[in-house]
C-alpha cells in the first residue's frame, strides 16, 4: 500500500555546508550507533546485521561472486559492521552440508584454498567491501581498513553518477560482479540525480541495494523521537571521556536535535520500492534484465523497521 504521506524533498541540517564539521562528525557517530546498537529483547539483532542477512538471503549462493562498493560511505557508516557480520556468517559451515564422496584421506584433508585462507585469518568465500564517497574520509577509512583484510577504500572523490571505470573495472577484470550499496543515503538524491545514479549503476554494475532505517509512516516518526531519547540515555556511557560531546548532547543539545530533525526529514524523503522502480525504468538505459526485490525487517520493537530494496541483473535465459 502506498503511504498516505507524499514524498517531500526537504533539507536536512547535516547536509548543509554551514553546519560545523565537528558537529557533523558527531551526528554521523550517532547514526553509526543507530546501525550497530543491539538491545536484547527489543531487537533481534543490530540493523547492520540485518543488512548482512538480507544480502545473504537475496543473493544466495552467488554472493561470493560480488564485490560490494559503498558509494556513500561517509566516515565509514555501517559498512564495516555489515562486512564483519556477512563474512562471519559465510565462514560458518552450511547446515546440512555433507562431505563429498571421496576416500577417507581426502575427507579429512582441507583444500589448499581453505588452508591458505585460514592461515591468513580469512574465511573461505569471504567477500570484499570498498568505501567511497563524493567527499572522501581517507583518514577514517585507513583505520577501518587496517581492521579487516576485506575492506579497502578509494581515497579520491567518487561520484556515484559517474563511477570511475578503474574502480569497477578492477573487480570485473578479476572475475567479480559489482554490487553498489546505499546505506541511509538514497533518500538524499533528488529525482534527476537518482535517475543519473541508477543509469550509471545499470551500465557499470551488476546489482545494488538501498537500505533505509525509516519510511513515510507514523511509526517511523515515532522511532525518530525514540532515538532522540536513546541518545540522551546512552551518551554518558559512550562519551563519558569527552566533556565537549556531552555539552552538545545535554547543555546545548544540538546533536540529539539534529538527529531527530534530520530523521523526520529523512522519513519524508524516503521512496517506496515502487517509486524507486519508476526511477529505474525511466533512467535512460535498458533495464529489462534487472529484477527488483524489496521488504522490511523490524530492528526495534515496536516501530523500527529496516526498509530494503535489492536489484540485480539477471543473465539472459535465467
Amino acid at each position: 500500500m502506498a503511504p498516505l504521506i507524499p514524498r517531500l524533498h526537504l533539507f536536512e541540517i547535516d547536509d548543509q555546508s554551514w553546519f560545523p564539521p565537528y558537529l557533523r562528525a558527531r551526528v554521523q557517530d550517532g547514526l553509526m550507533h543507530a546501525w550497530t546498537f543491539y538491545l536484547p529483547i527489543l531487537q533481534p539483532c543490530s540493523p547492520a546485521t540485518l543488512v548482512a542477512n538480507v544480502l545473504q538471503r537475496i543473493l544466495g549462493s552467488s554472493i561470493s561472486k560480488f564485490a560490494f562498493i559503498d558509494f556513500c560511505a561517509g566516515a565509514g557508516g555501517p559498512t564495516p559492521f555489515i562486512e564483519r557480520a556477512l563474512n562471519a556468517s559465510l565462514s560458518k559451515p552450511r547446515p546440512g552440508a555433507a562431505p563429498s564422496n571421496t576416500d577417507a584421506a581426502s575427507k579429512d584433508t582441507p583444500s589448499y584454498a581453505a588452508v591458505a585462507a585460514e592461515s591468513n585469518g580469512v574465511p573461505e568465500g569471504a567477500v570484499d567491501f570498498v568505501l567511497t564517497d563524493l567527499h572522501p574520509h581517507p583518514e577514517s577509512w585507513a583505520v577501518i581498513a587496517k581492521q579487516s583484510a576485506h575492506i579497502t577504500y578509494e581515497p579520491s572523490s567518487v561520484d556515484a553518477a559517474n563511477a570511475p571505470p578503474g574502480l569497477v573495472g578492477r573487480y570485473k577484470s578479476a572475475g567479480k560482479k559489482v554490487f553498489r550499496l546505499f546505506n541511509l543515503a538514497f533518500h538524499h538524491f533528488d529525482d534527476p540525480l537518482a535517475r543519473a545514479i541508477l543509469k550509471n549503476t545499470v551500465e557499470t554494475s551488476d546489482g545494488f541495494g538501498i537500505f533505509e532505517l525509516q519510511d513515510r509512516s507514523i511509526g517511523s516518526f515515532i522511532t525518530c523521537f525514540l532515538y532522540g531519547v536513546f541518545i540522551l540515555l546512552v551518551a554518558p556511557f559512550f562519551y563519558w571521556w569527552s566533556p565537549t560531546r556531552l555539552f552538545f548532547v545535554y547543555l546545548c543539545p544540538i546533536i540529539p536535535f539534529v538527529l531527530v530533525f534530520d530523521g523526520l526529514i529523512s522519513s519524508l524523503r524516503t521512496r517506496t520500492p515502487d517509486e524507486v522502480e519508476v526511477l529505474l525504468r525511466t533512467c535512460g538505459t535498458n533495464t529489462d534484465d534487472w529484477v527488483i526485490e524489496s521488504g522490511r525487517e523490524r530492528f526495534l520493537w515496536p516501530t523500527g523497521y529496516l526498509n530494503w530494496i535489492v536489484c540485480t541483473k539477471k543473465q539472459r535465459g535465467t
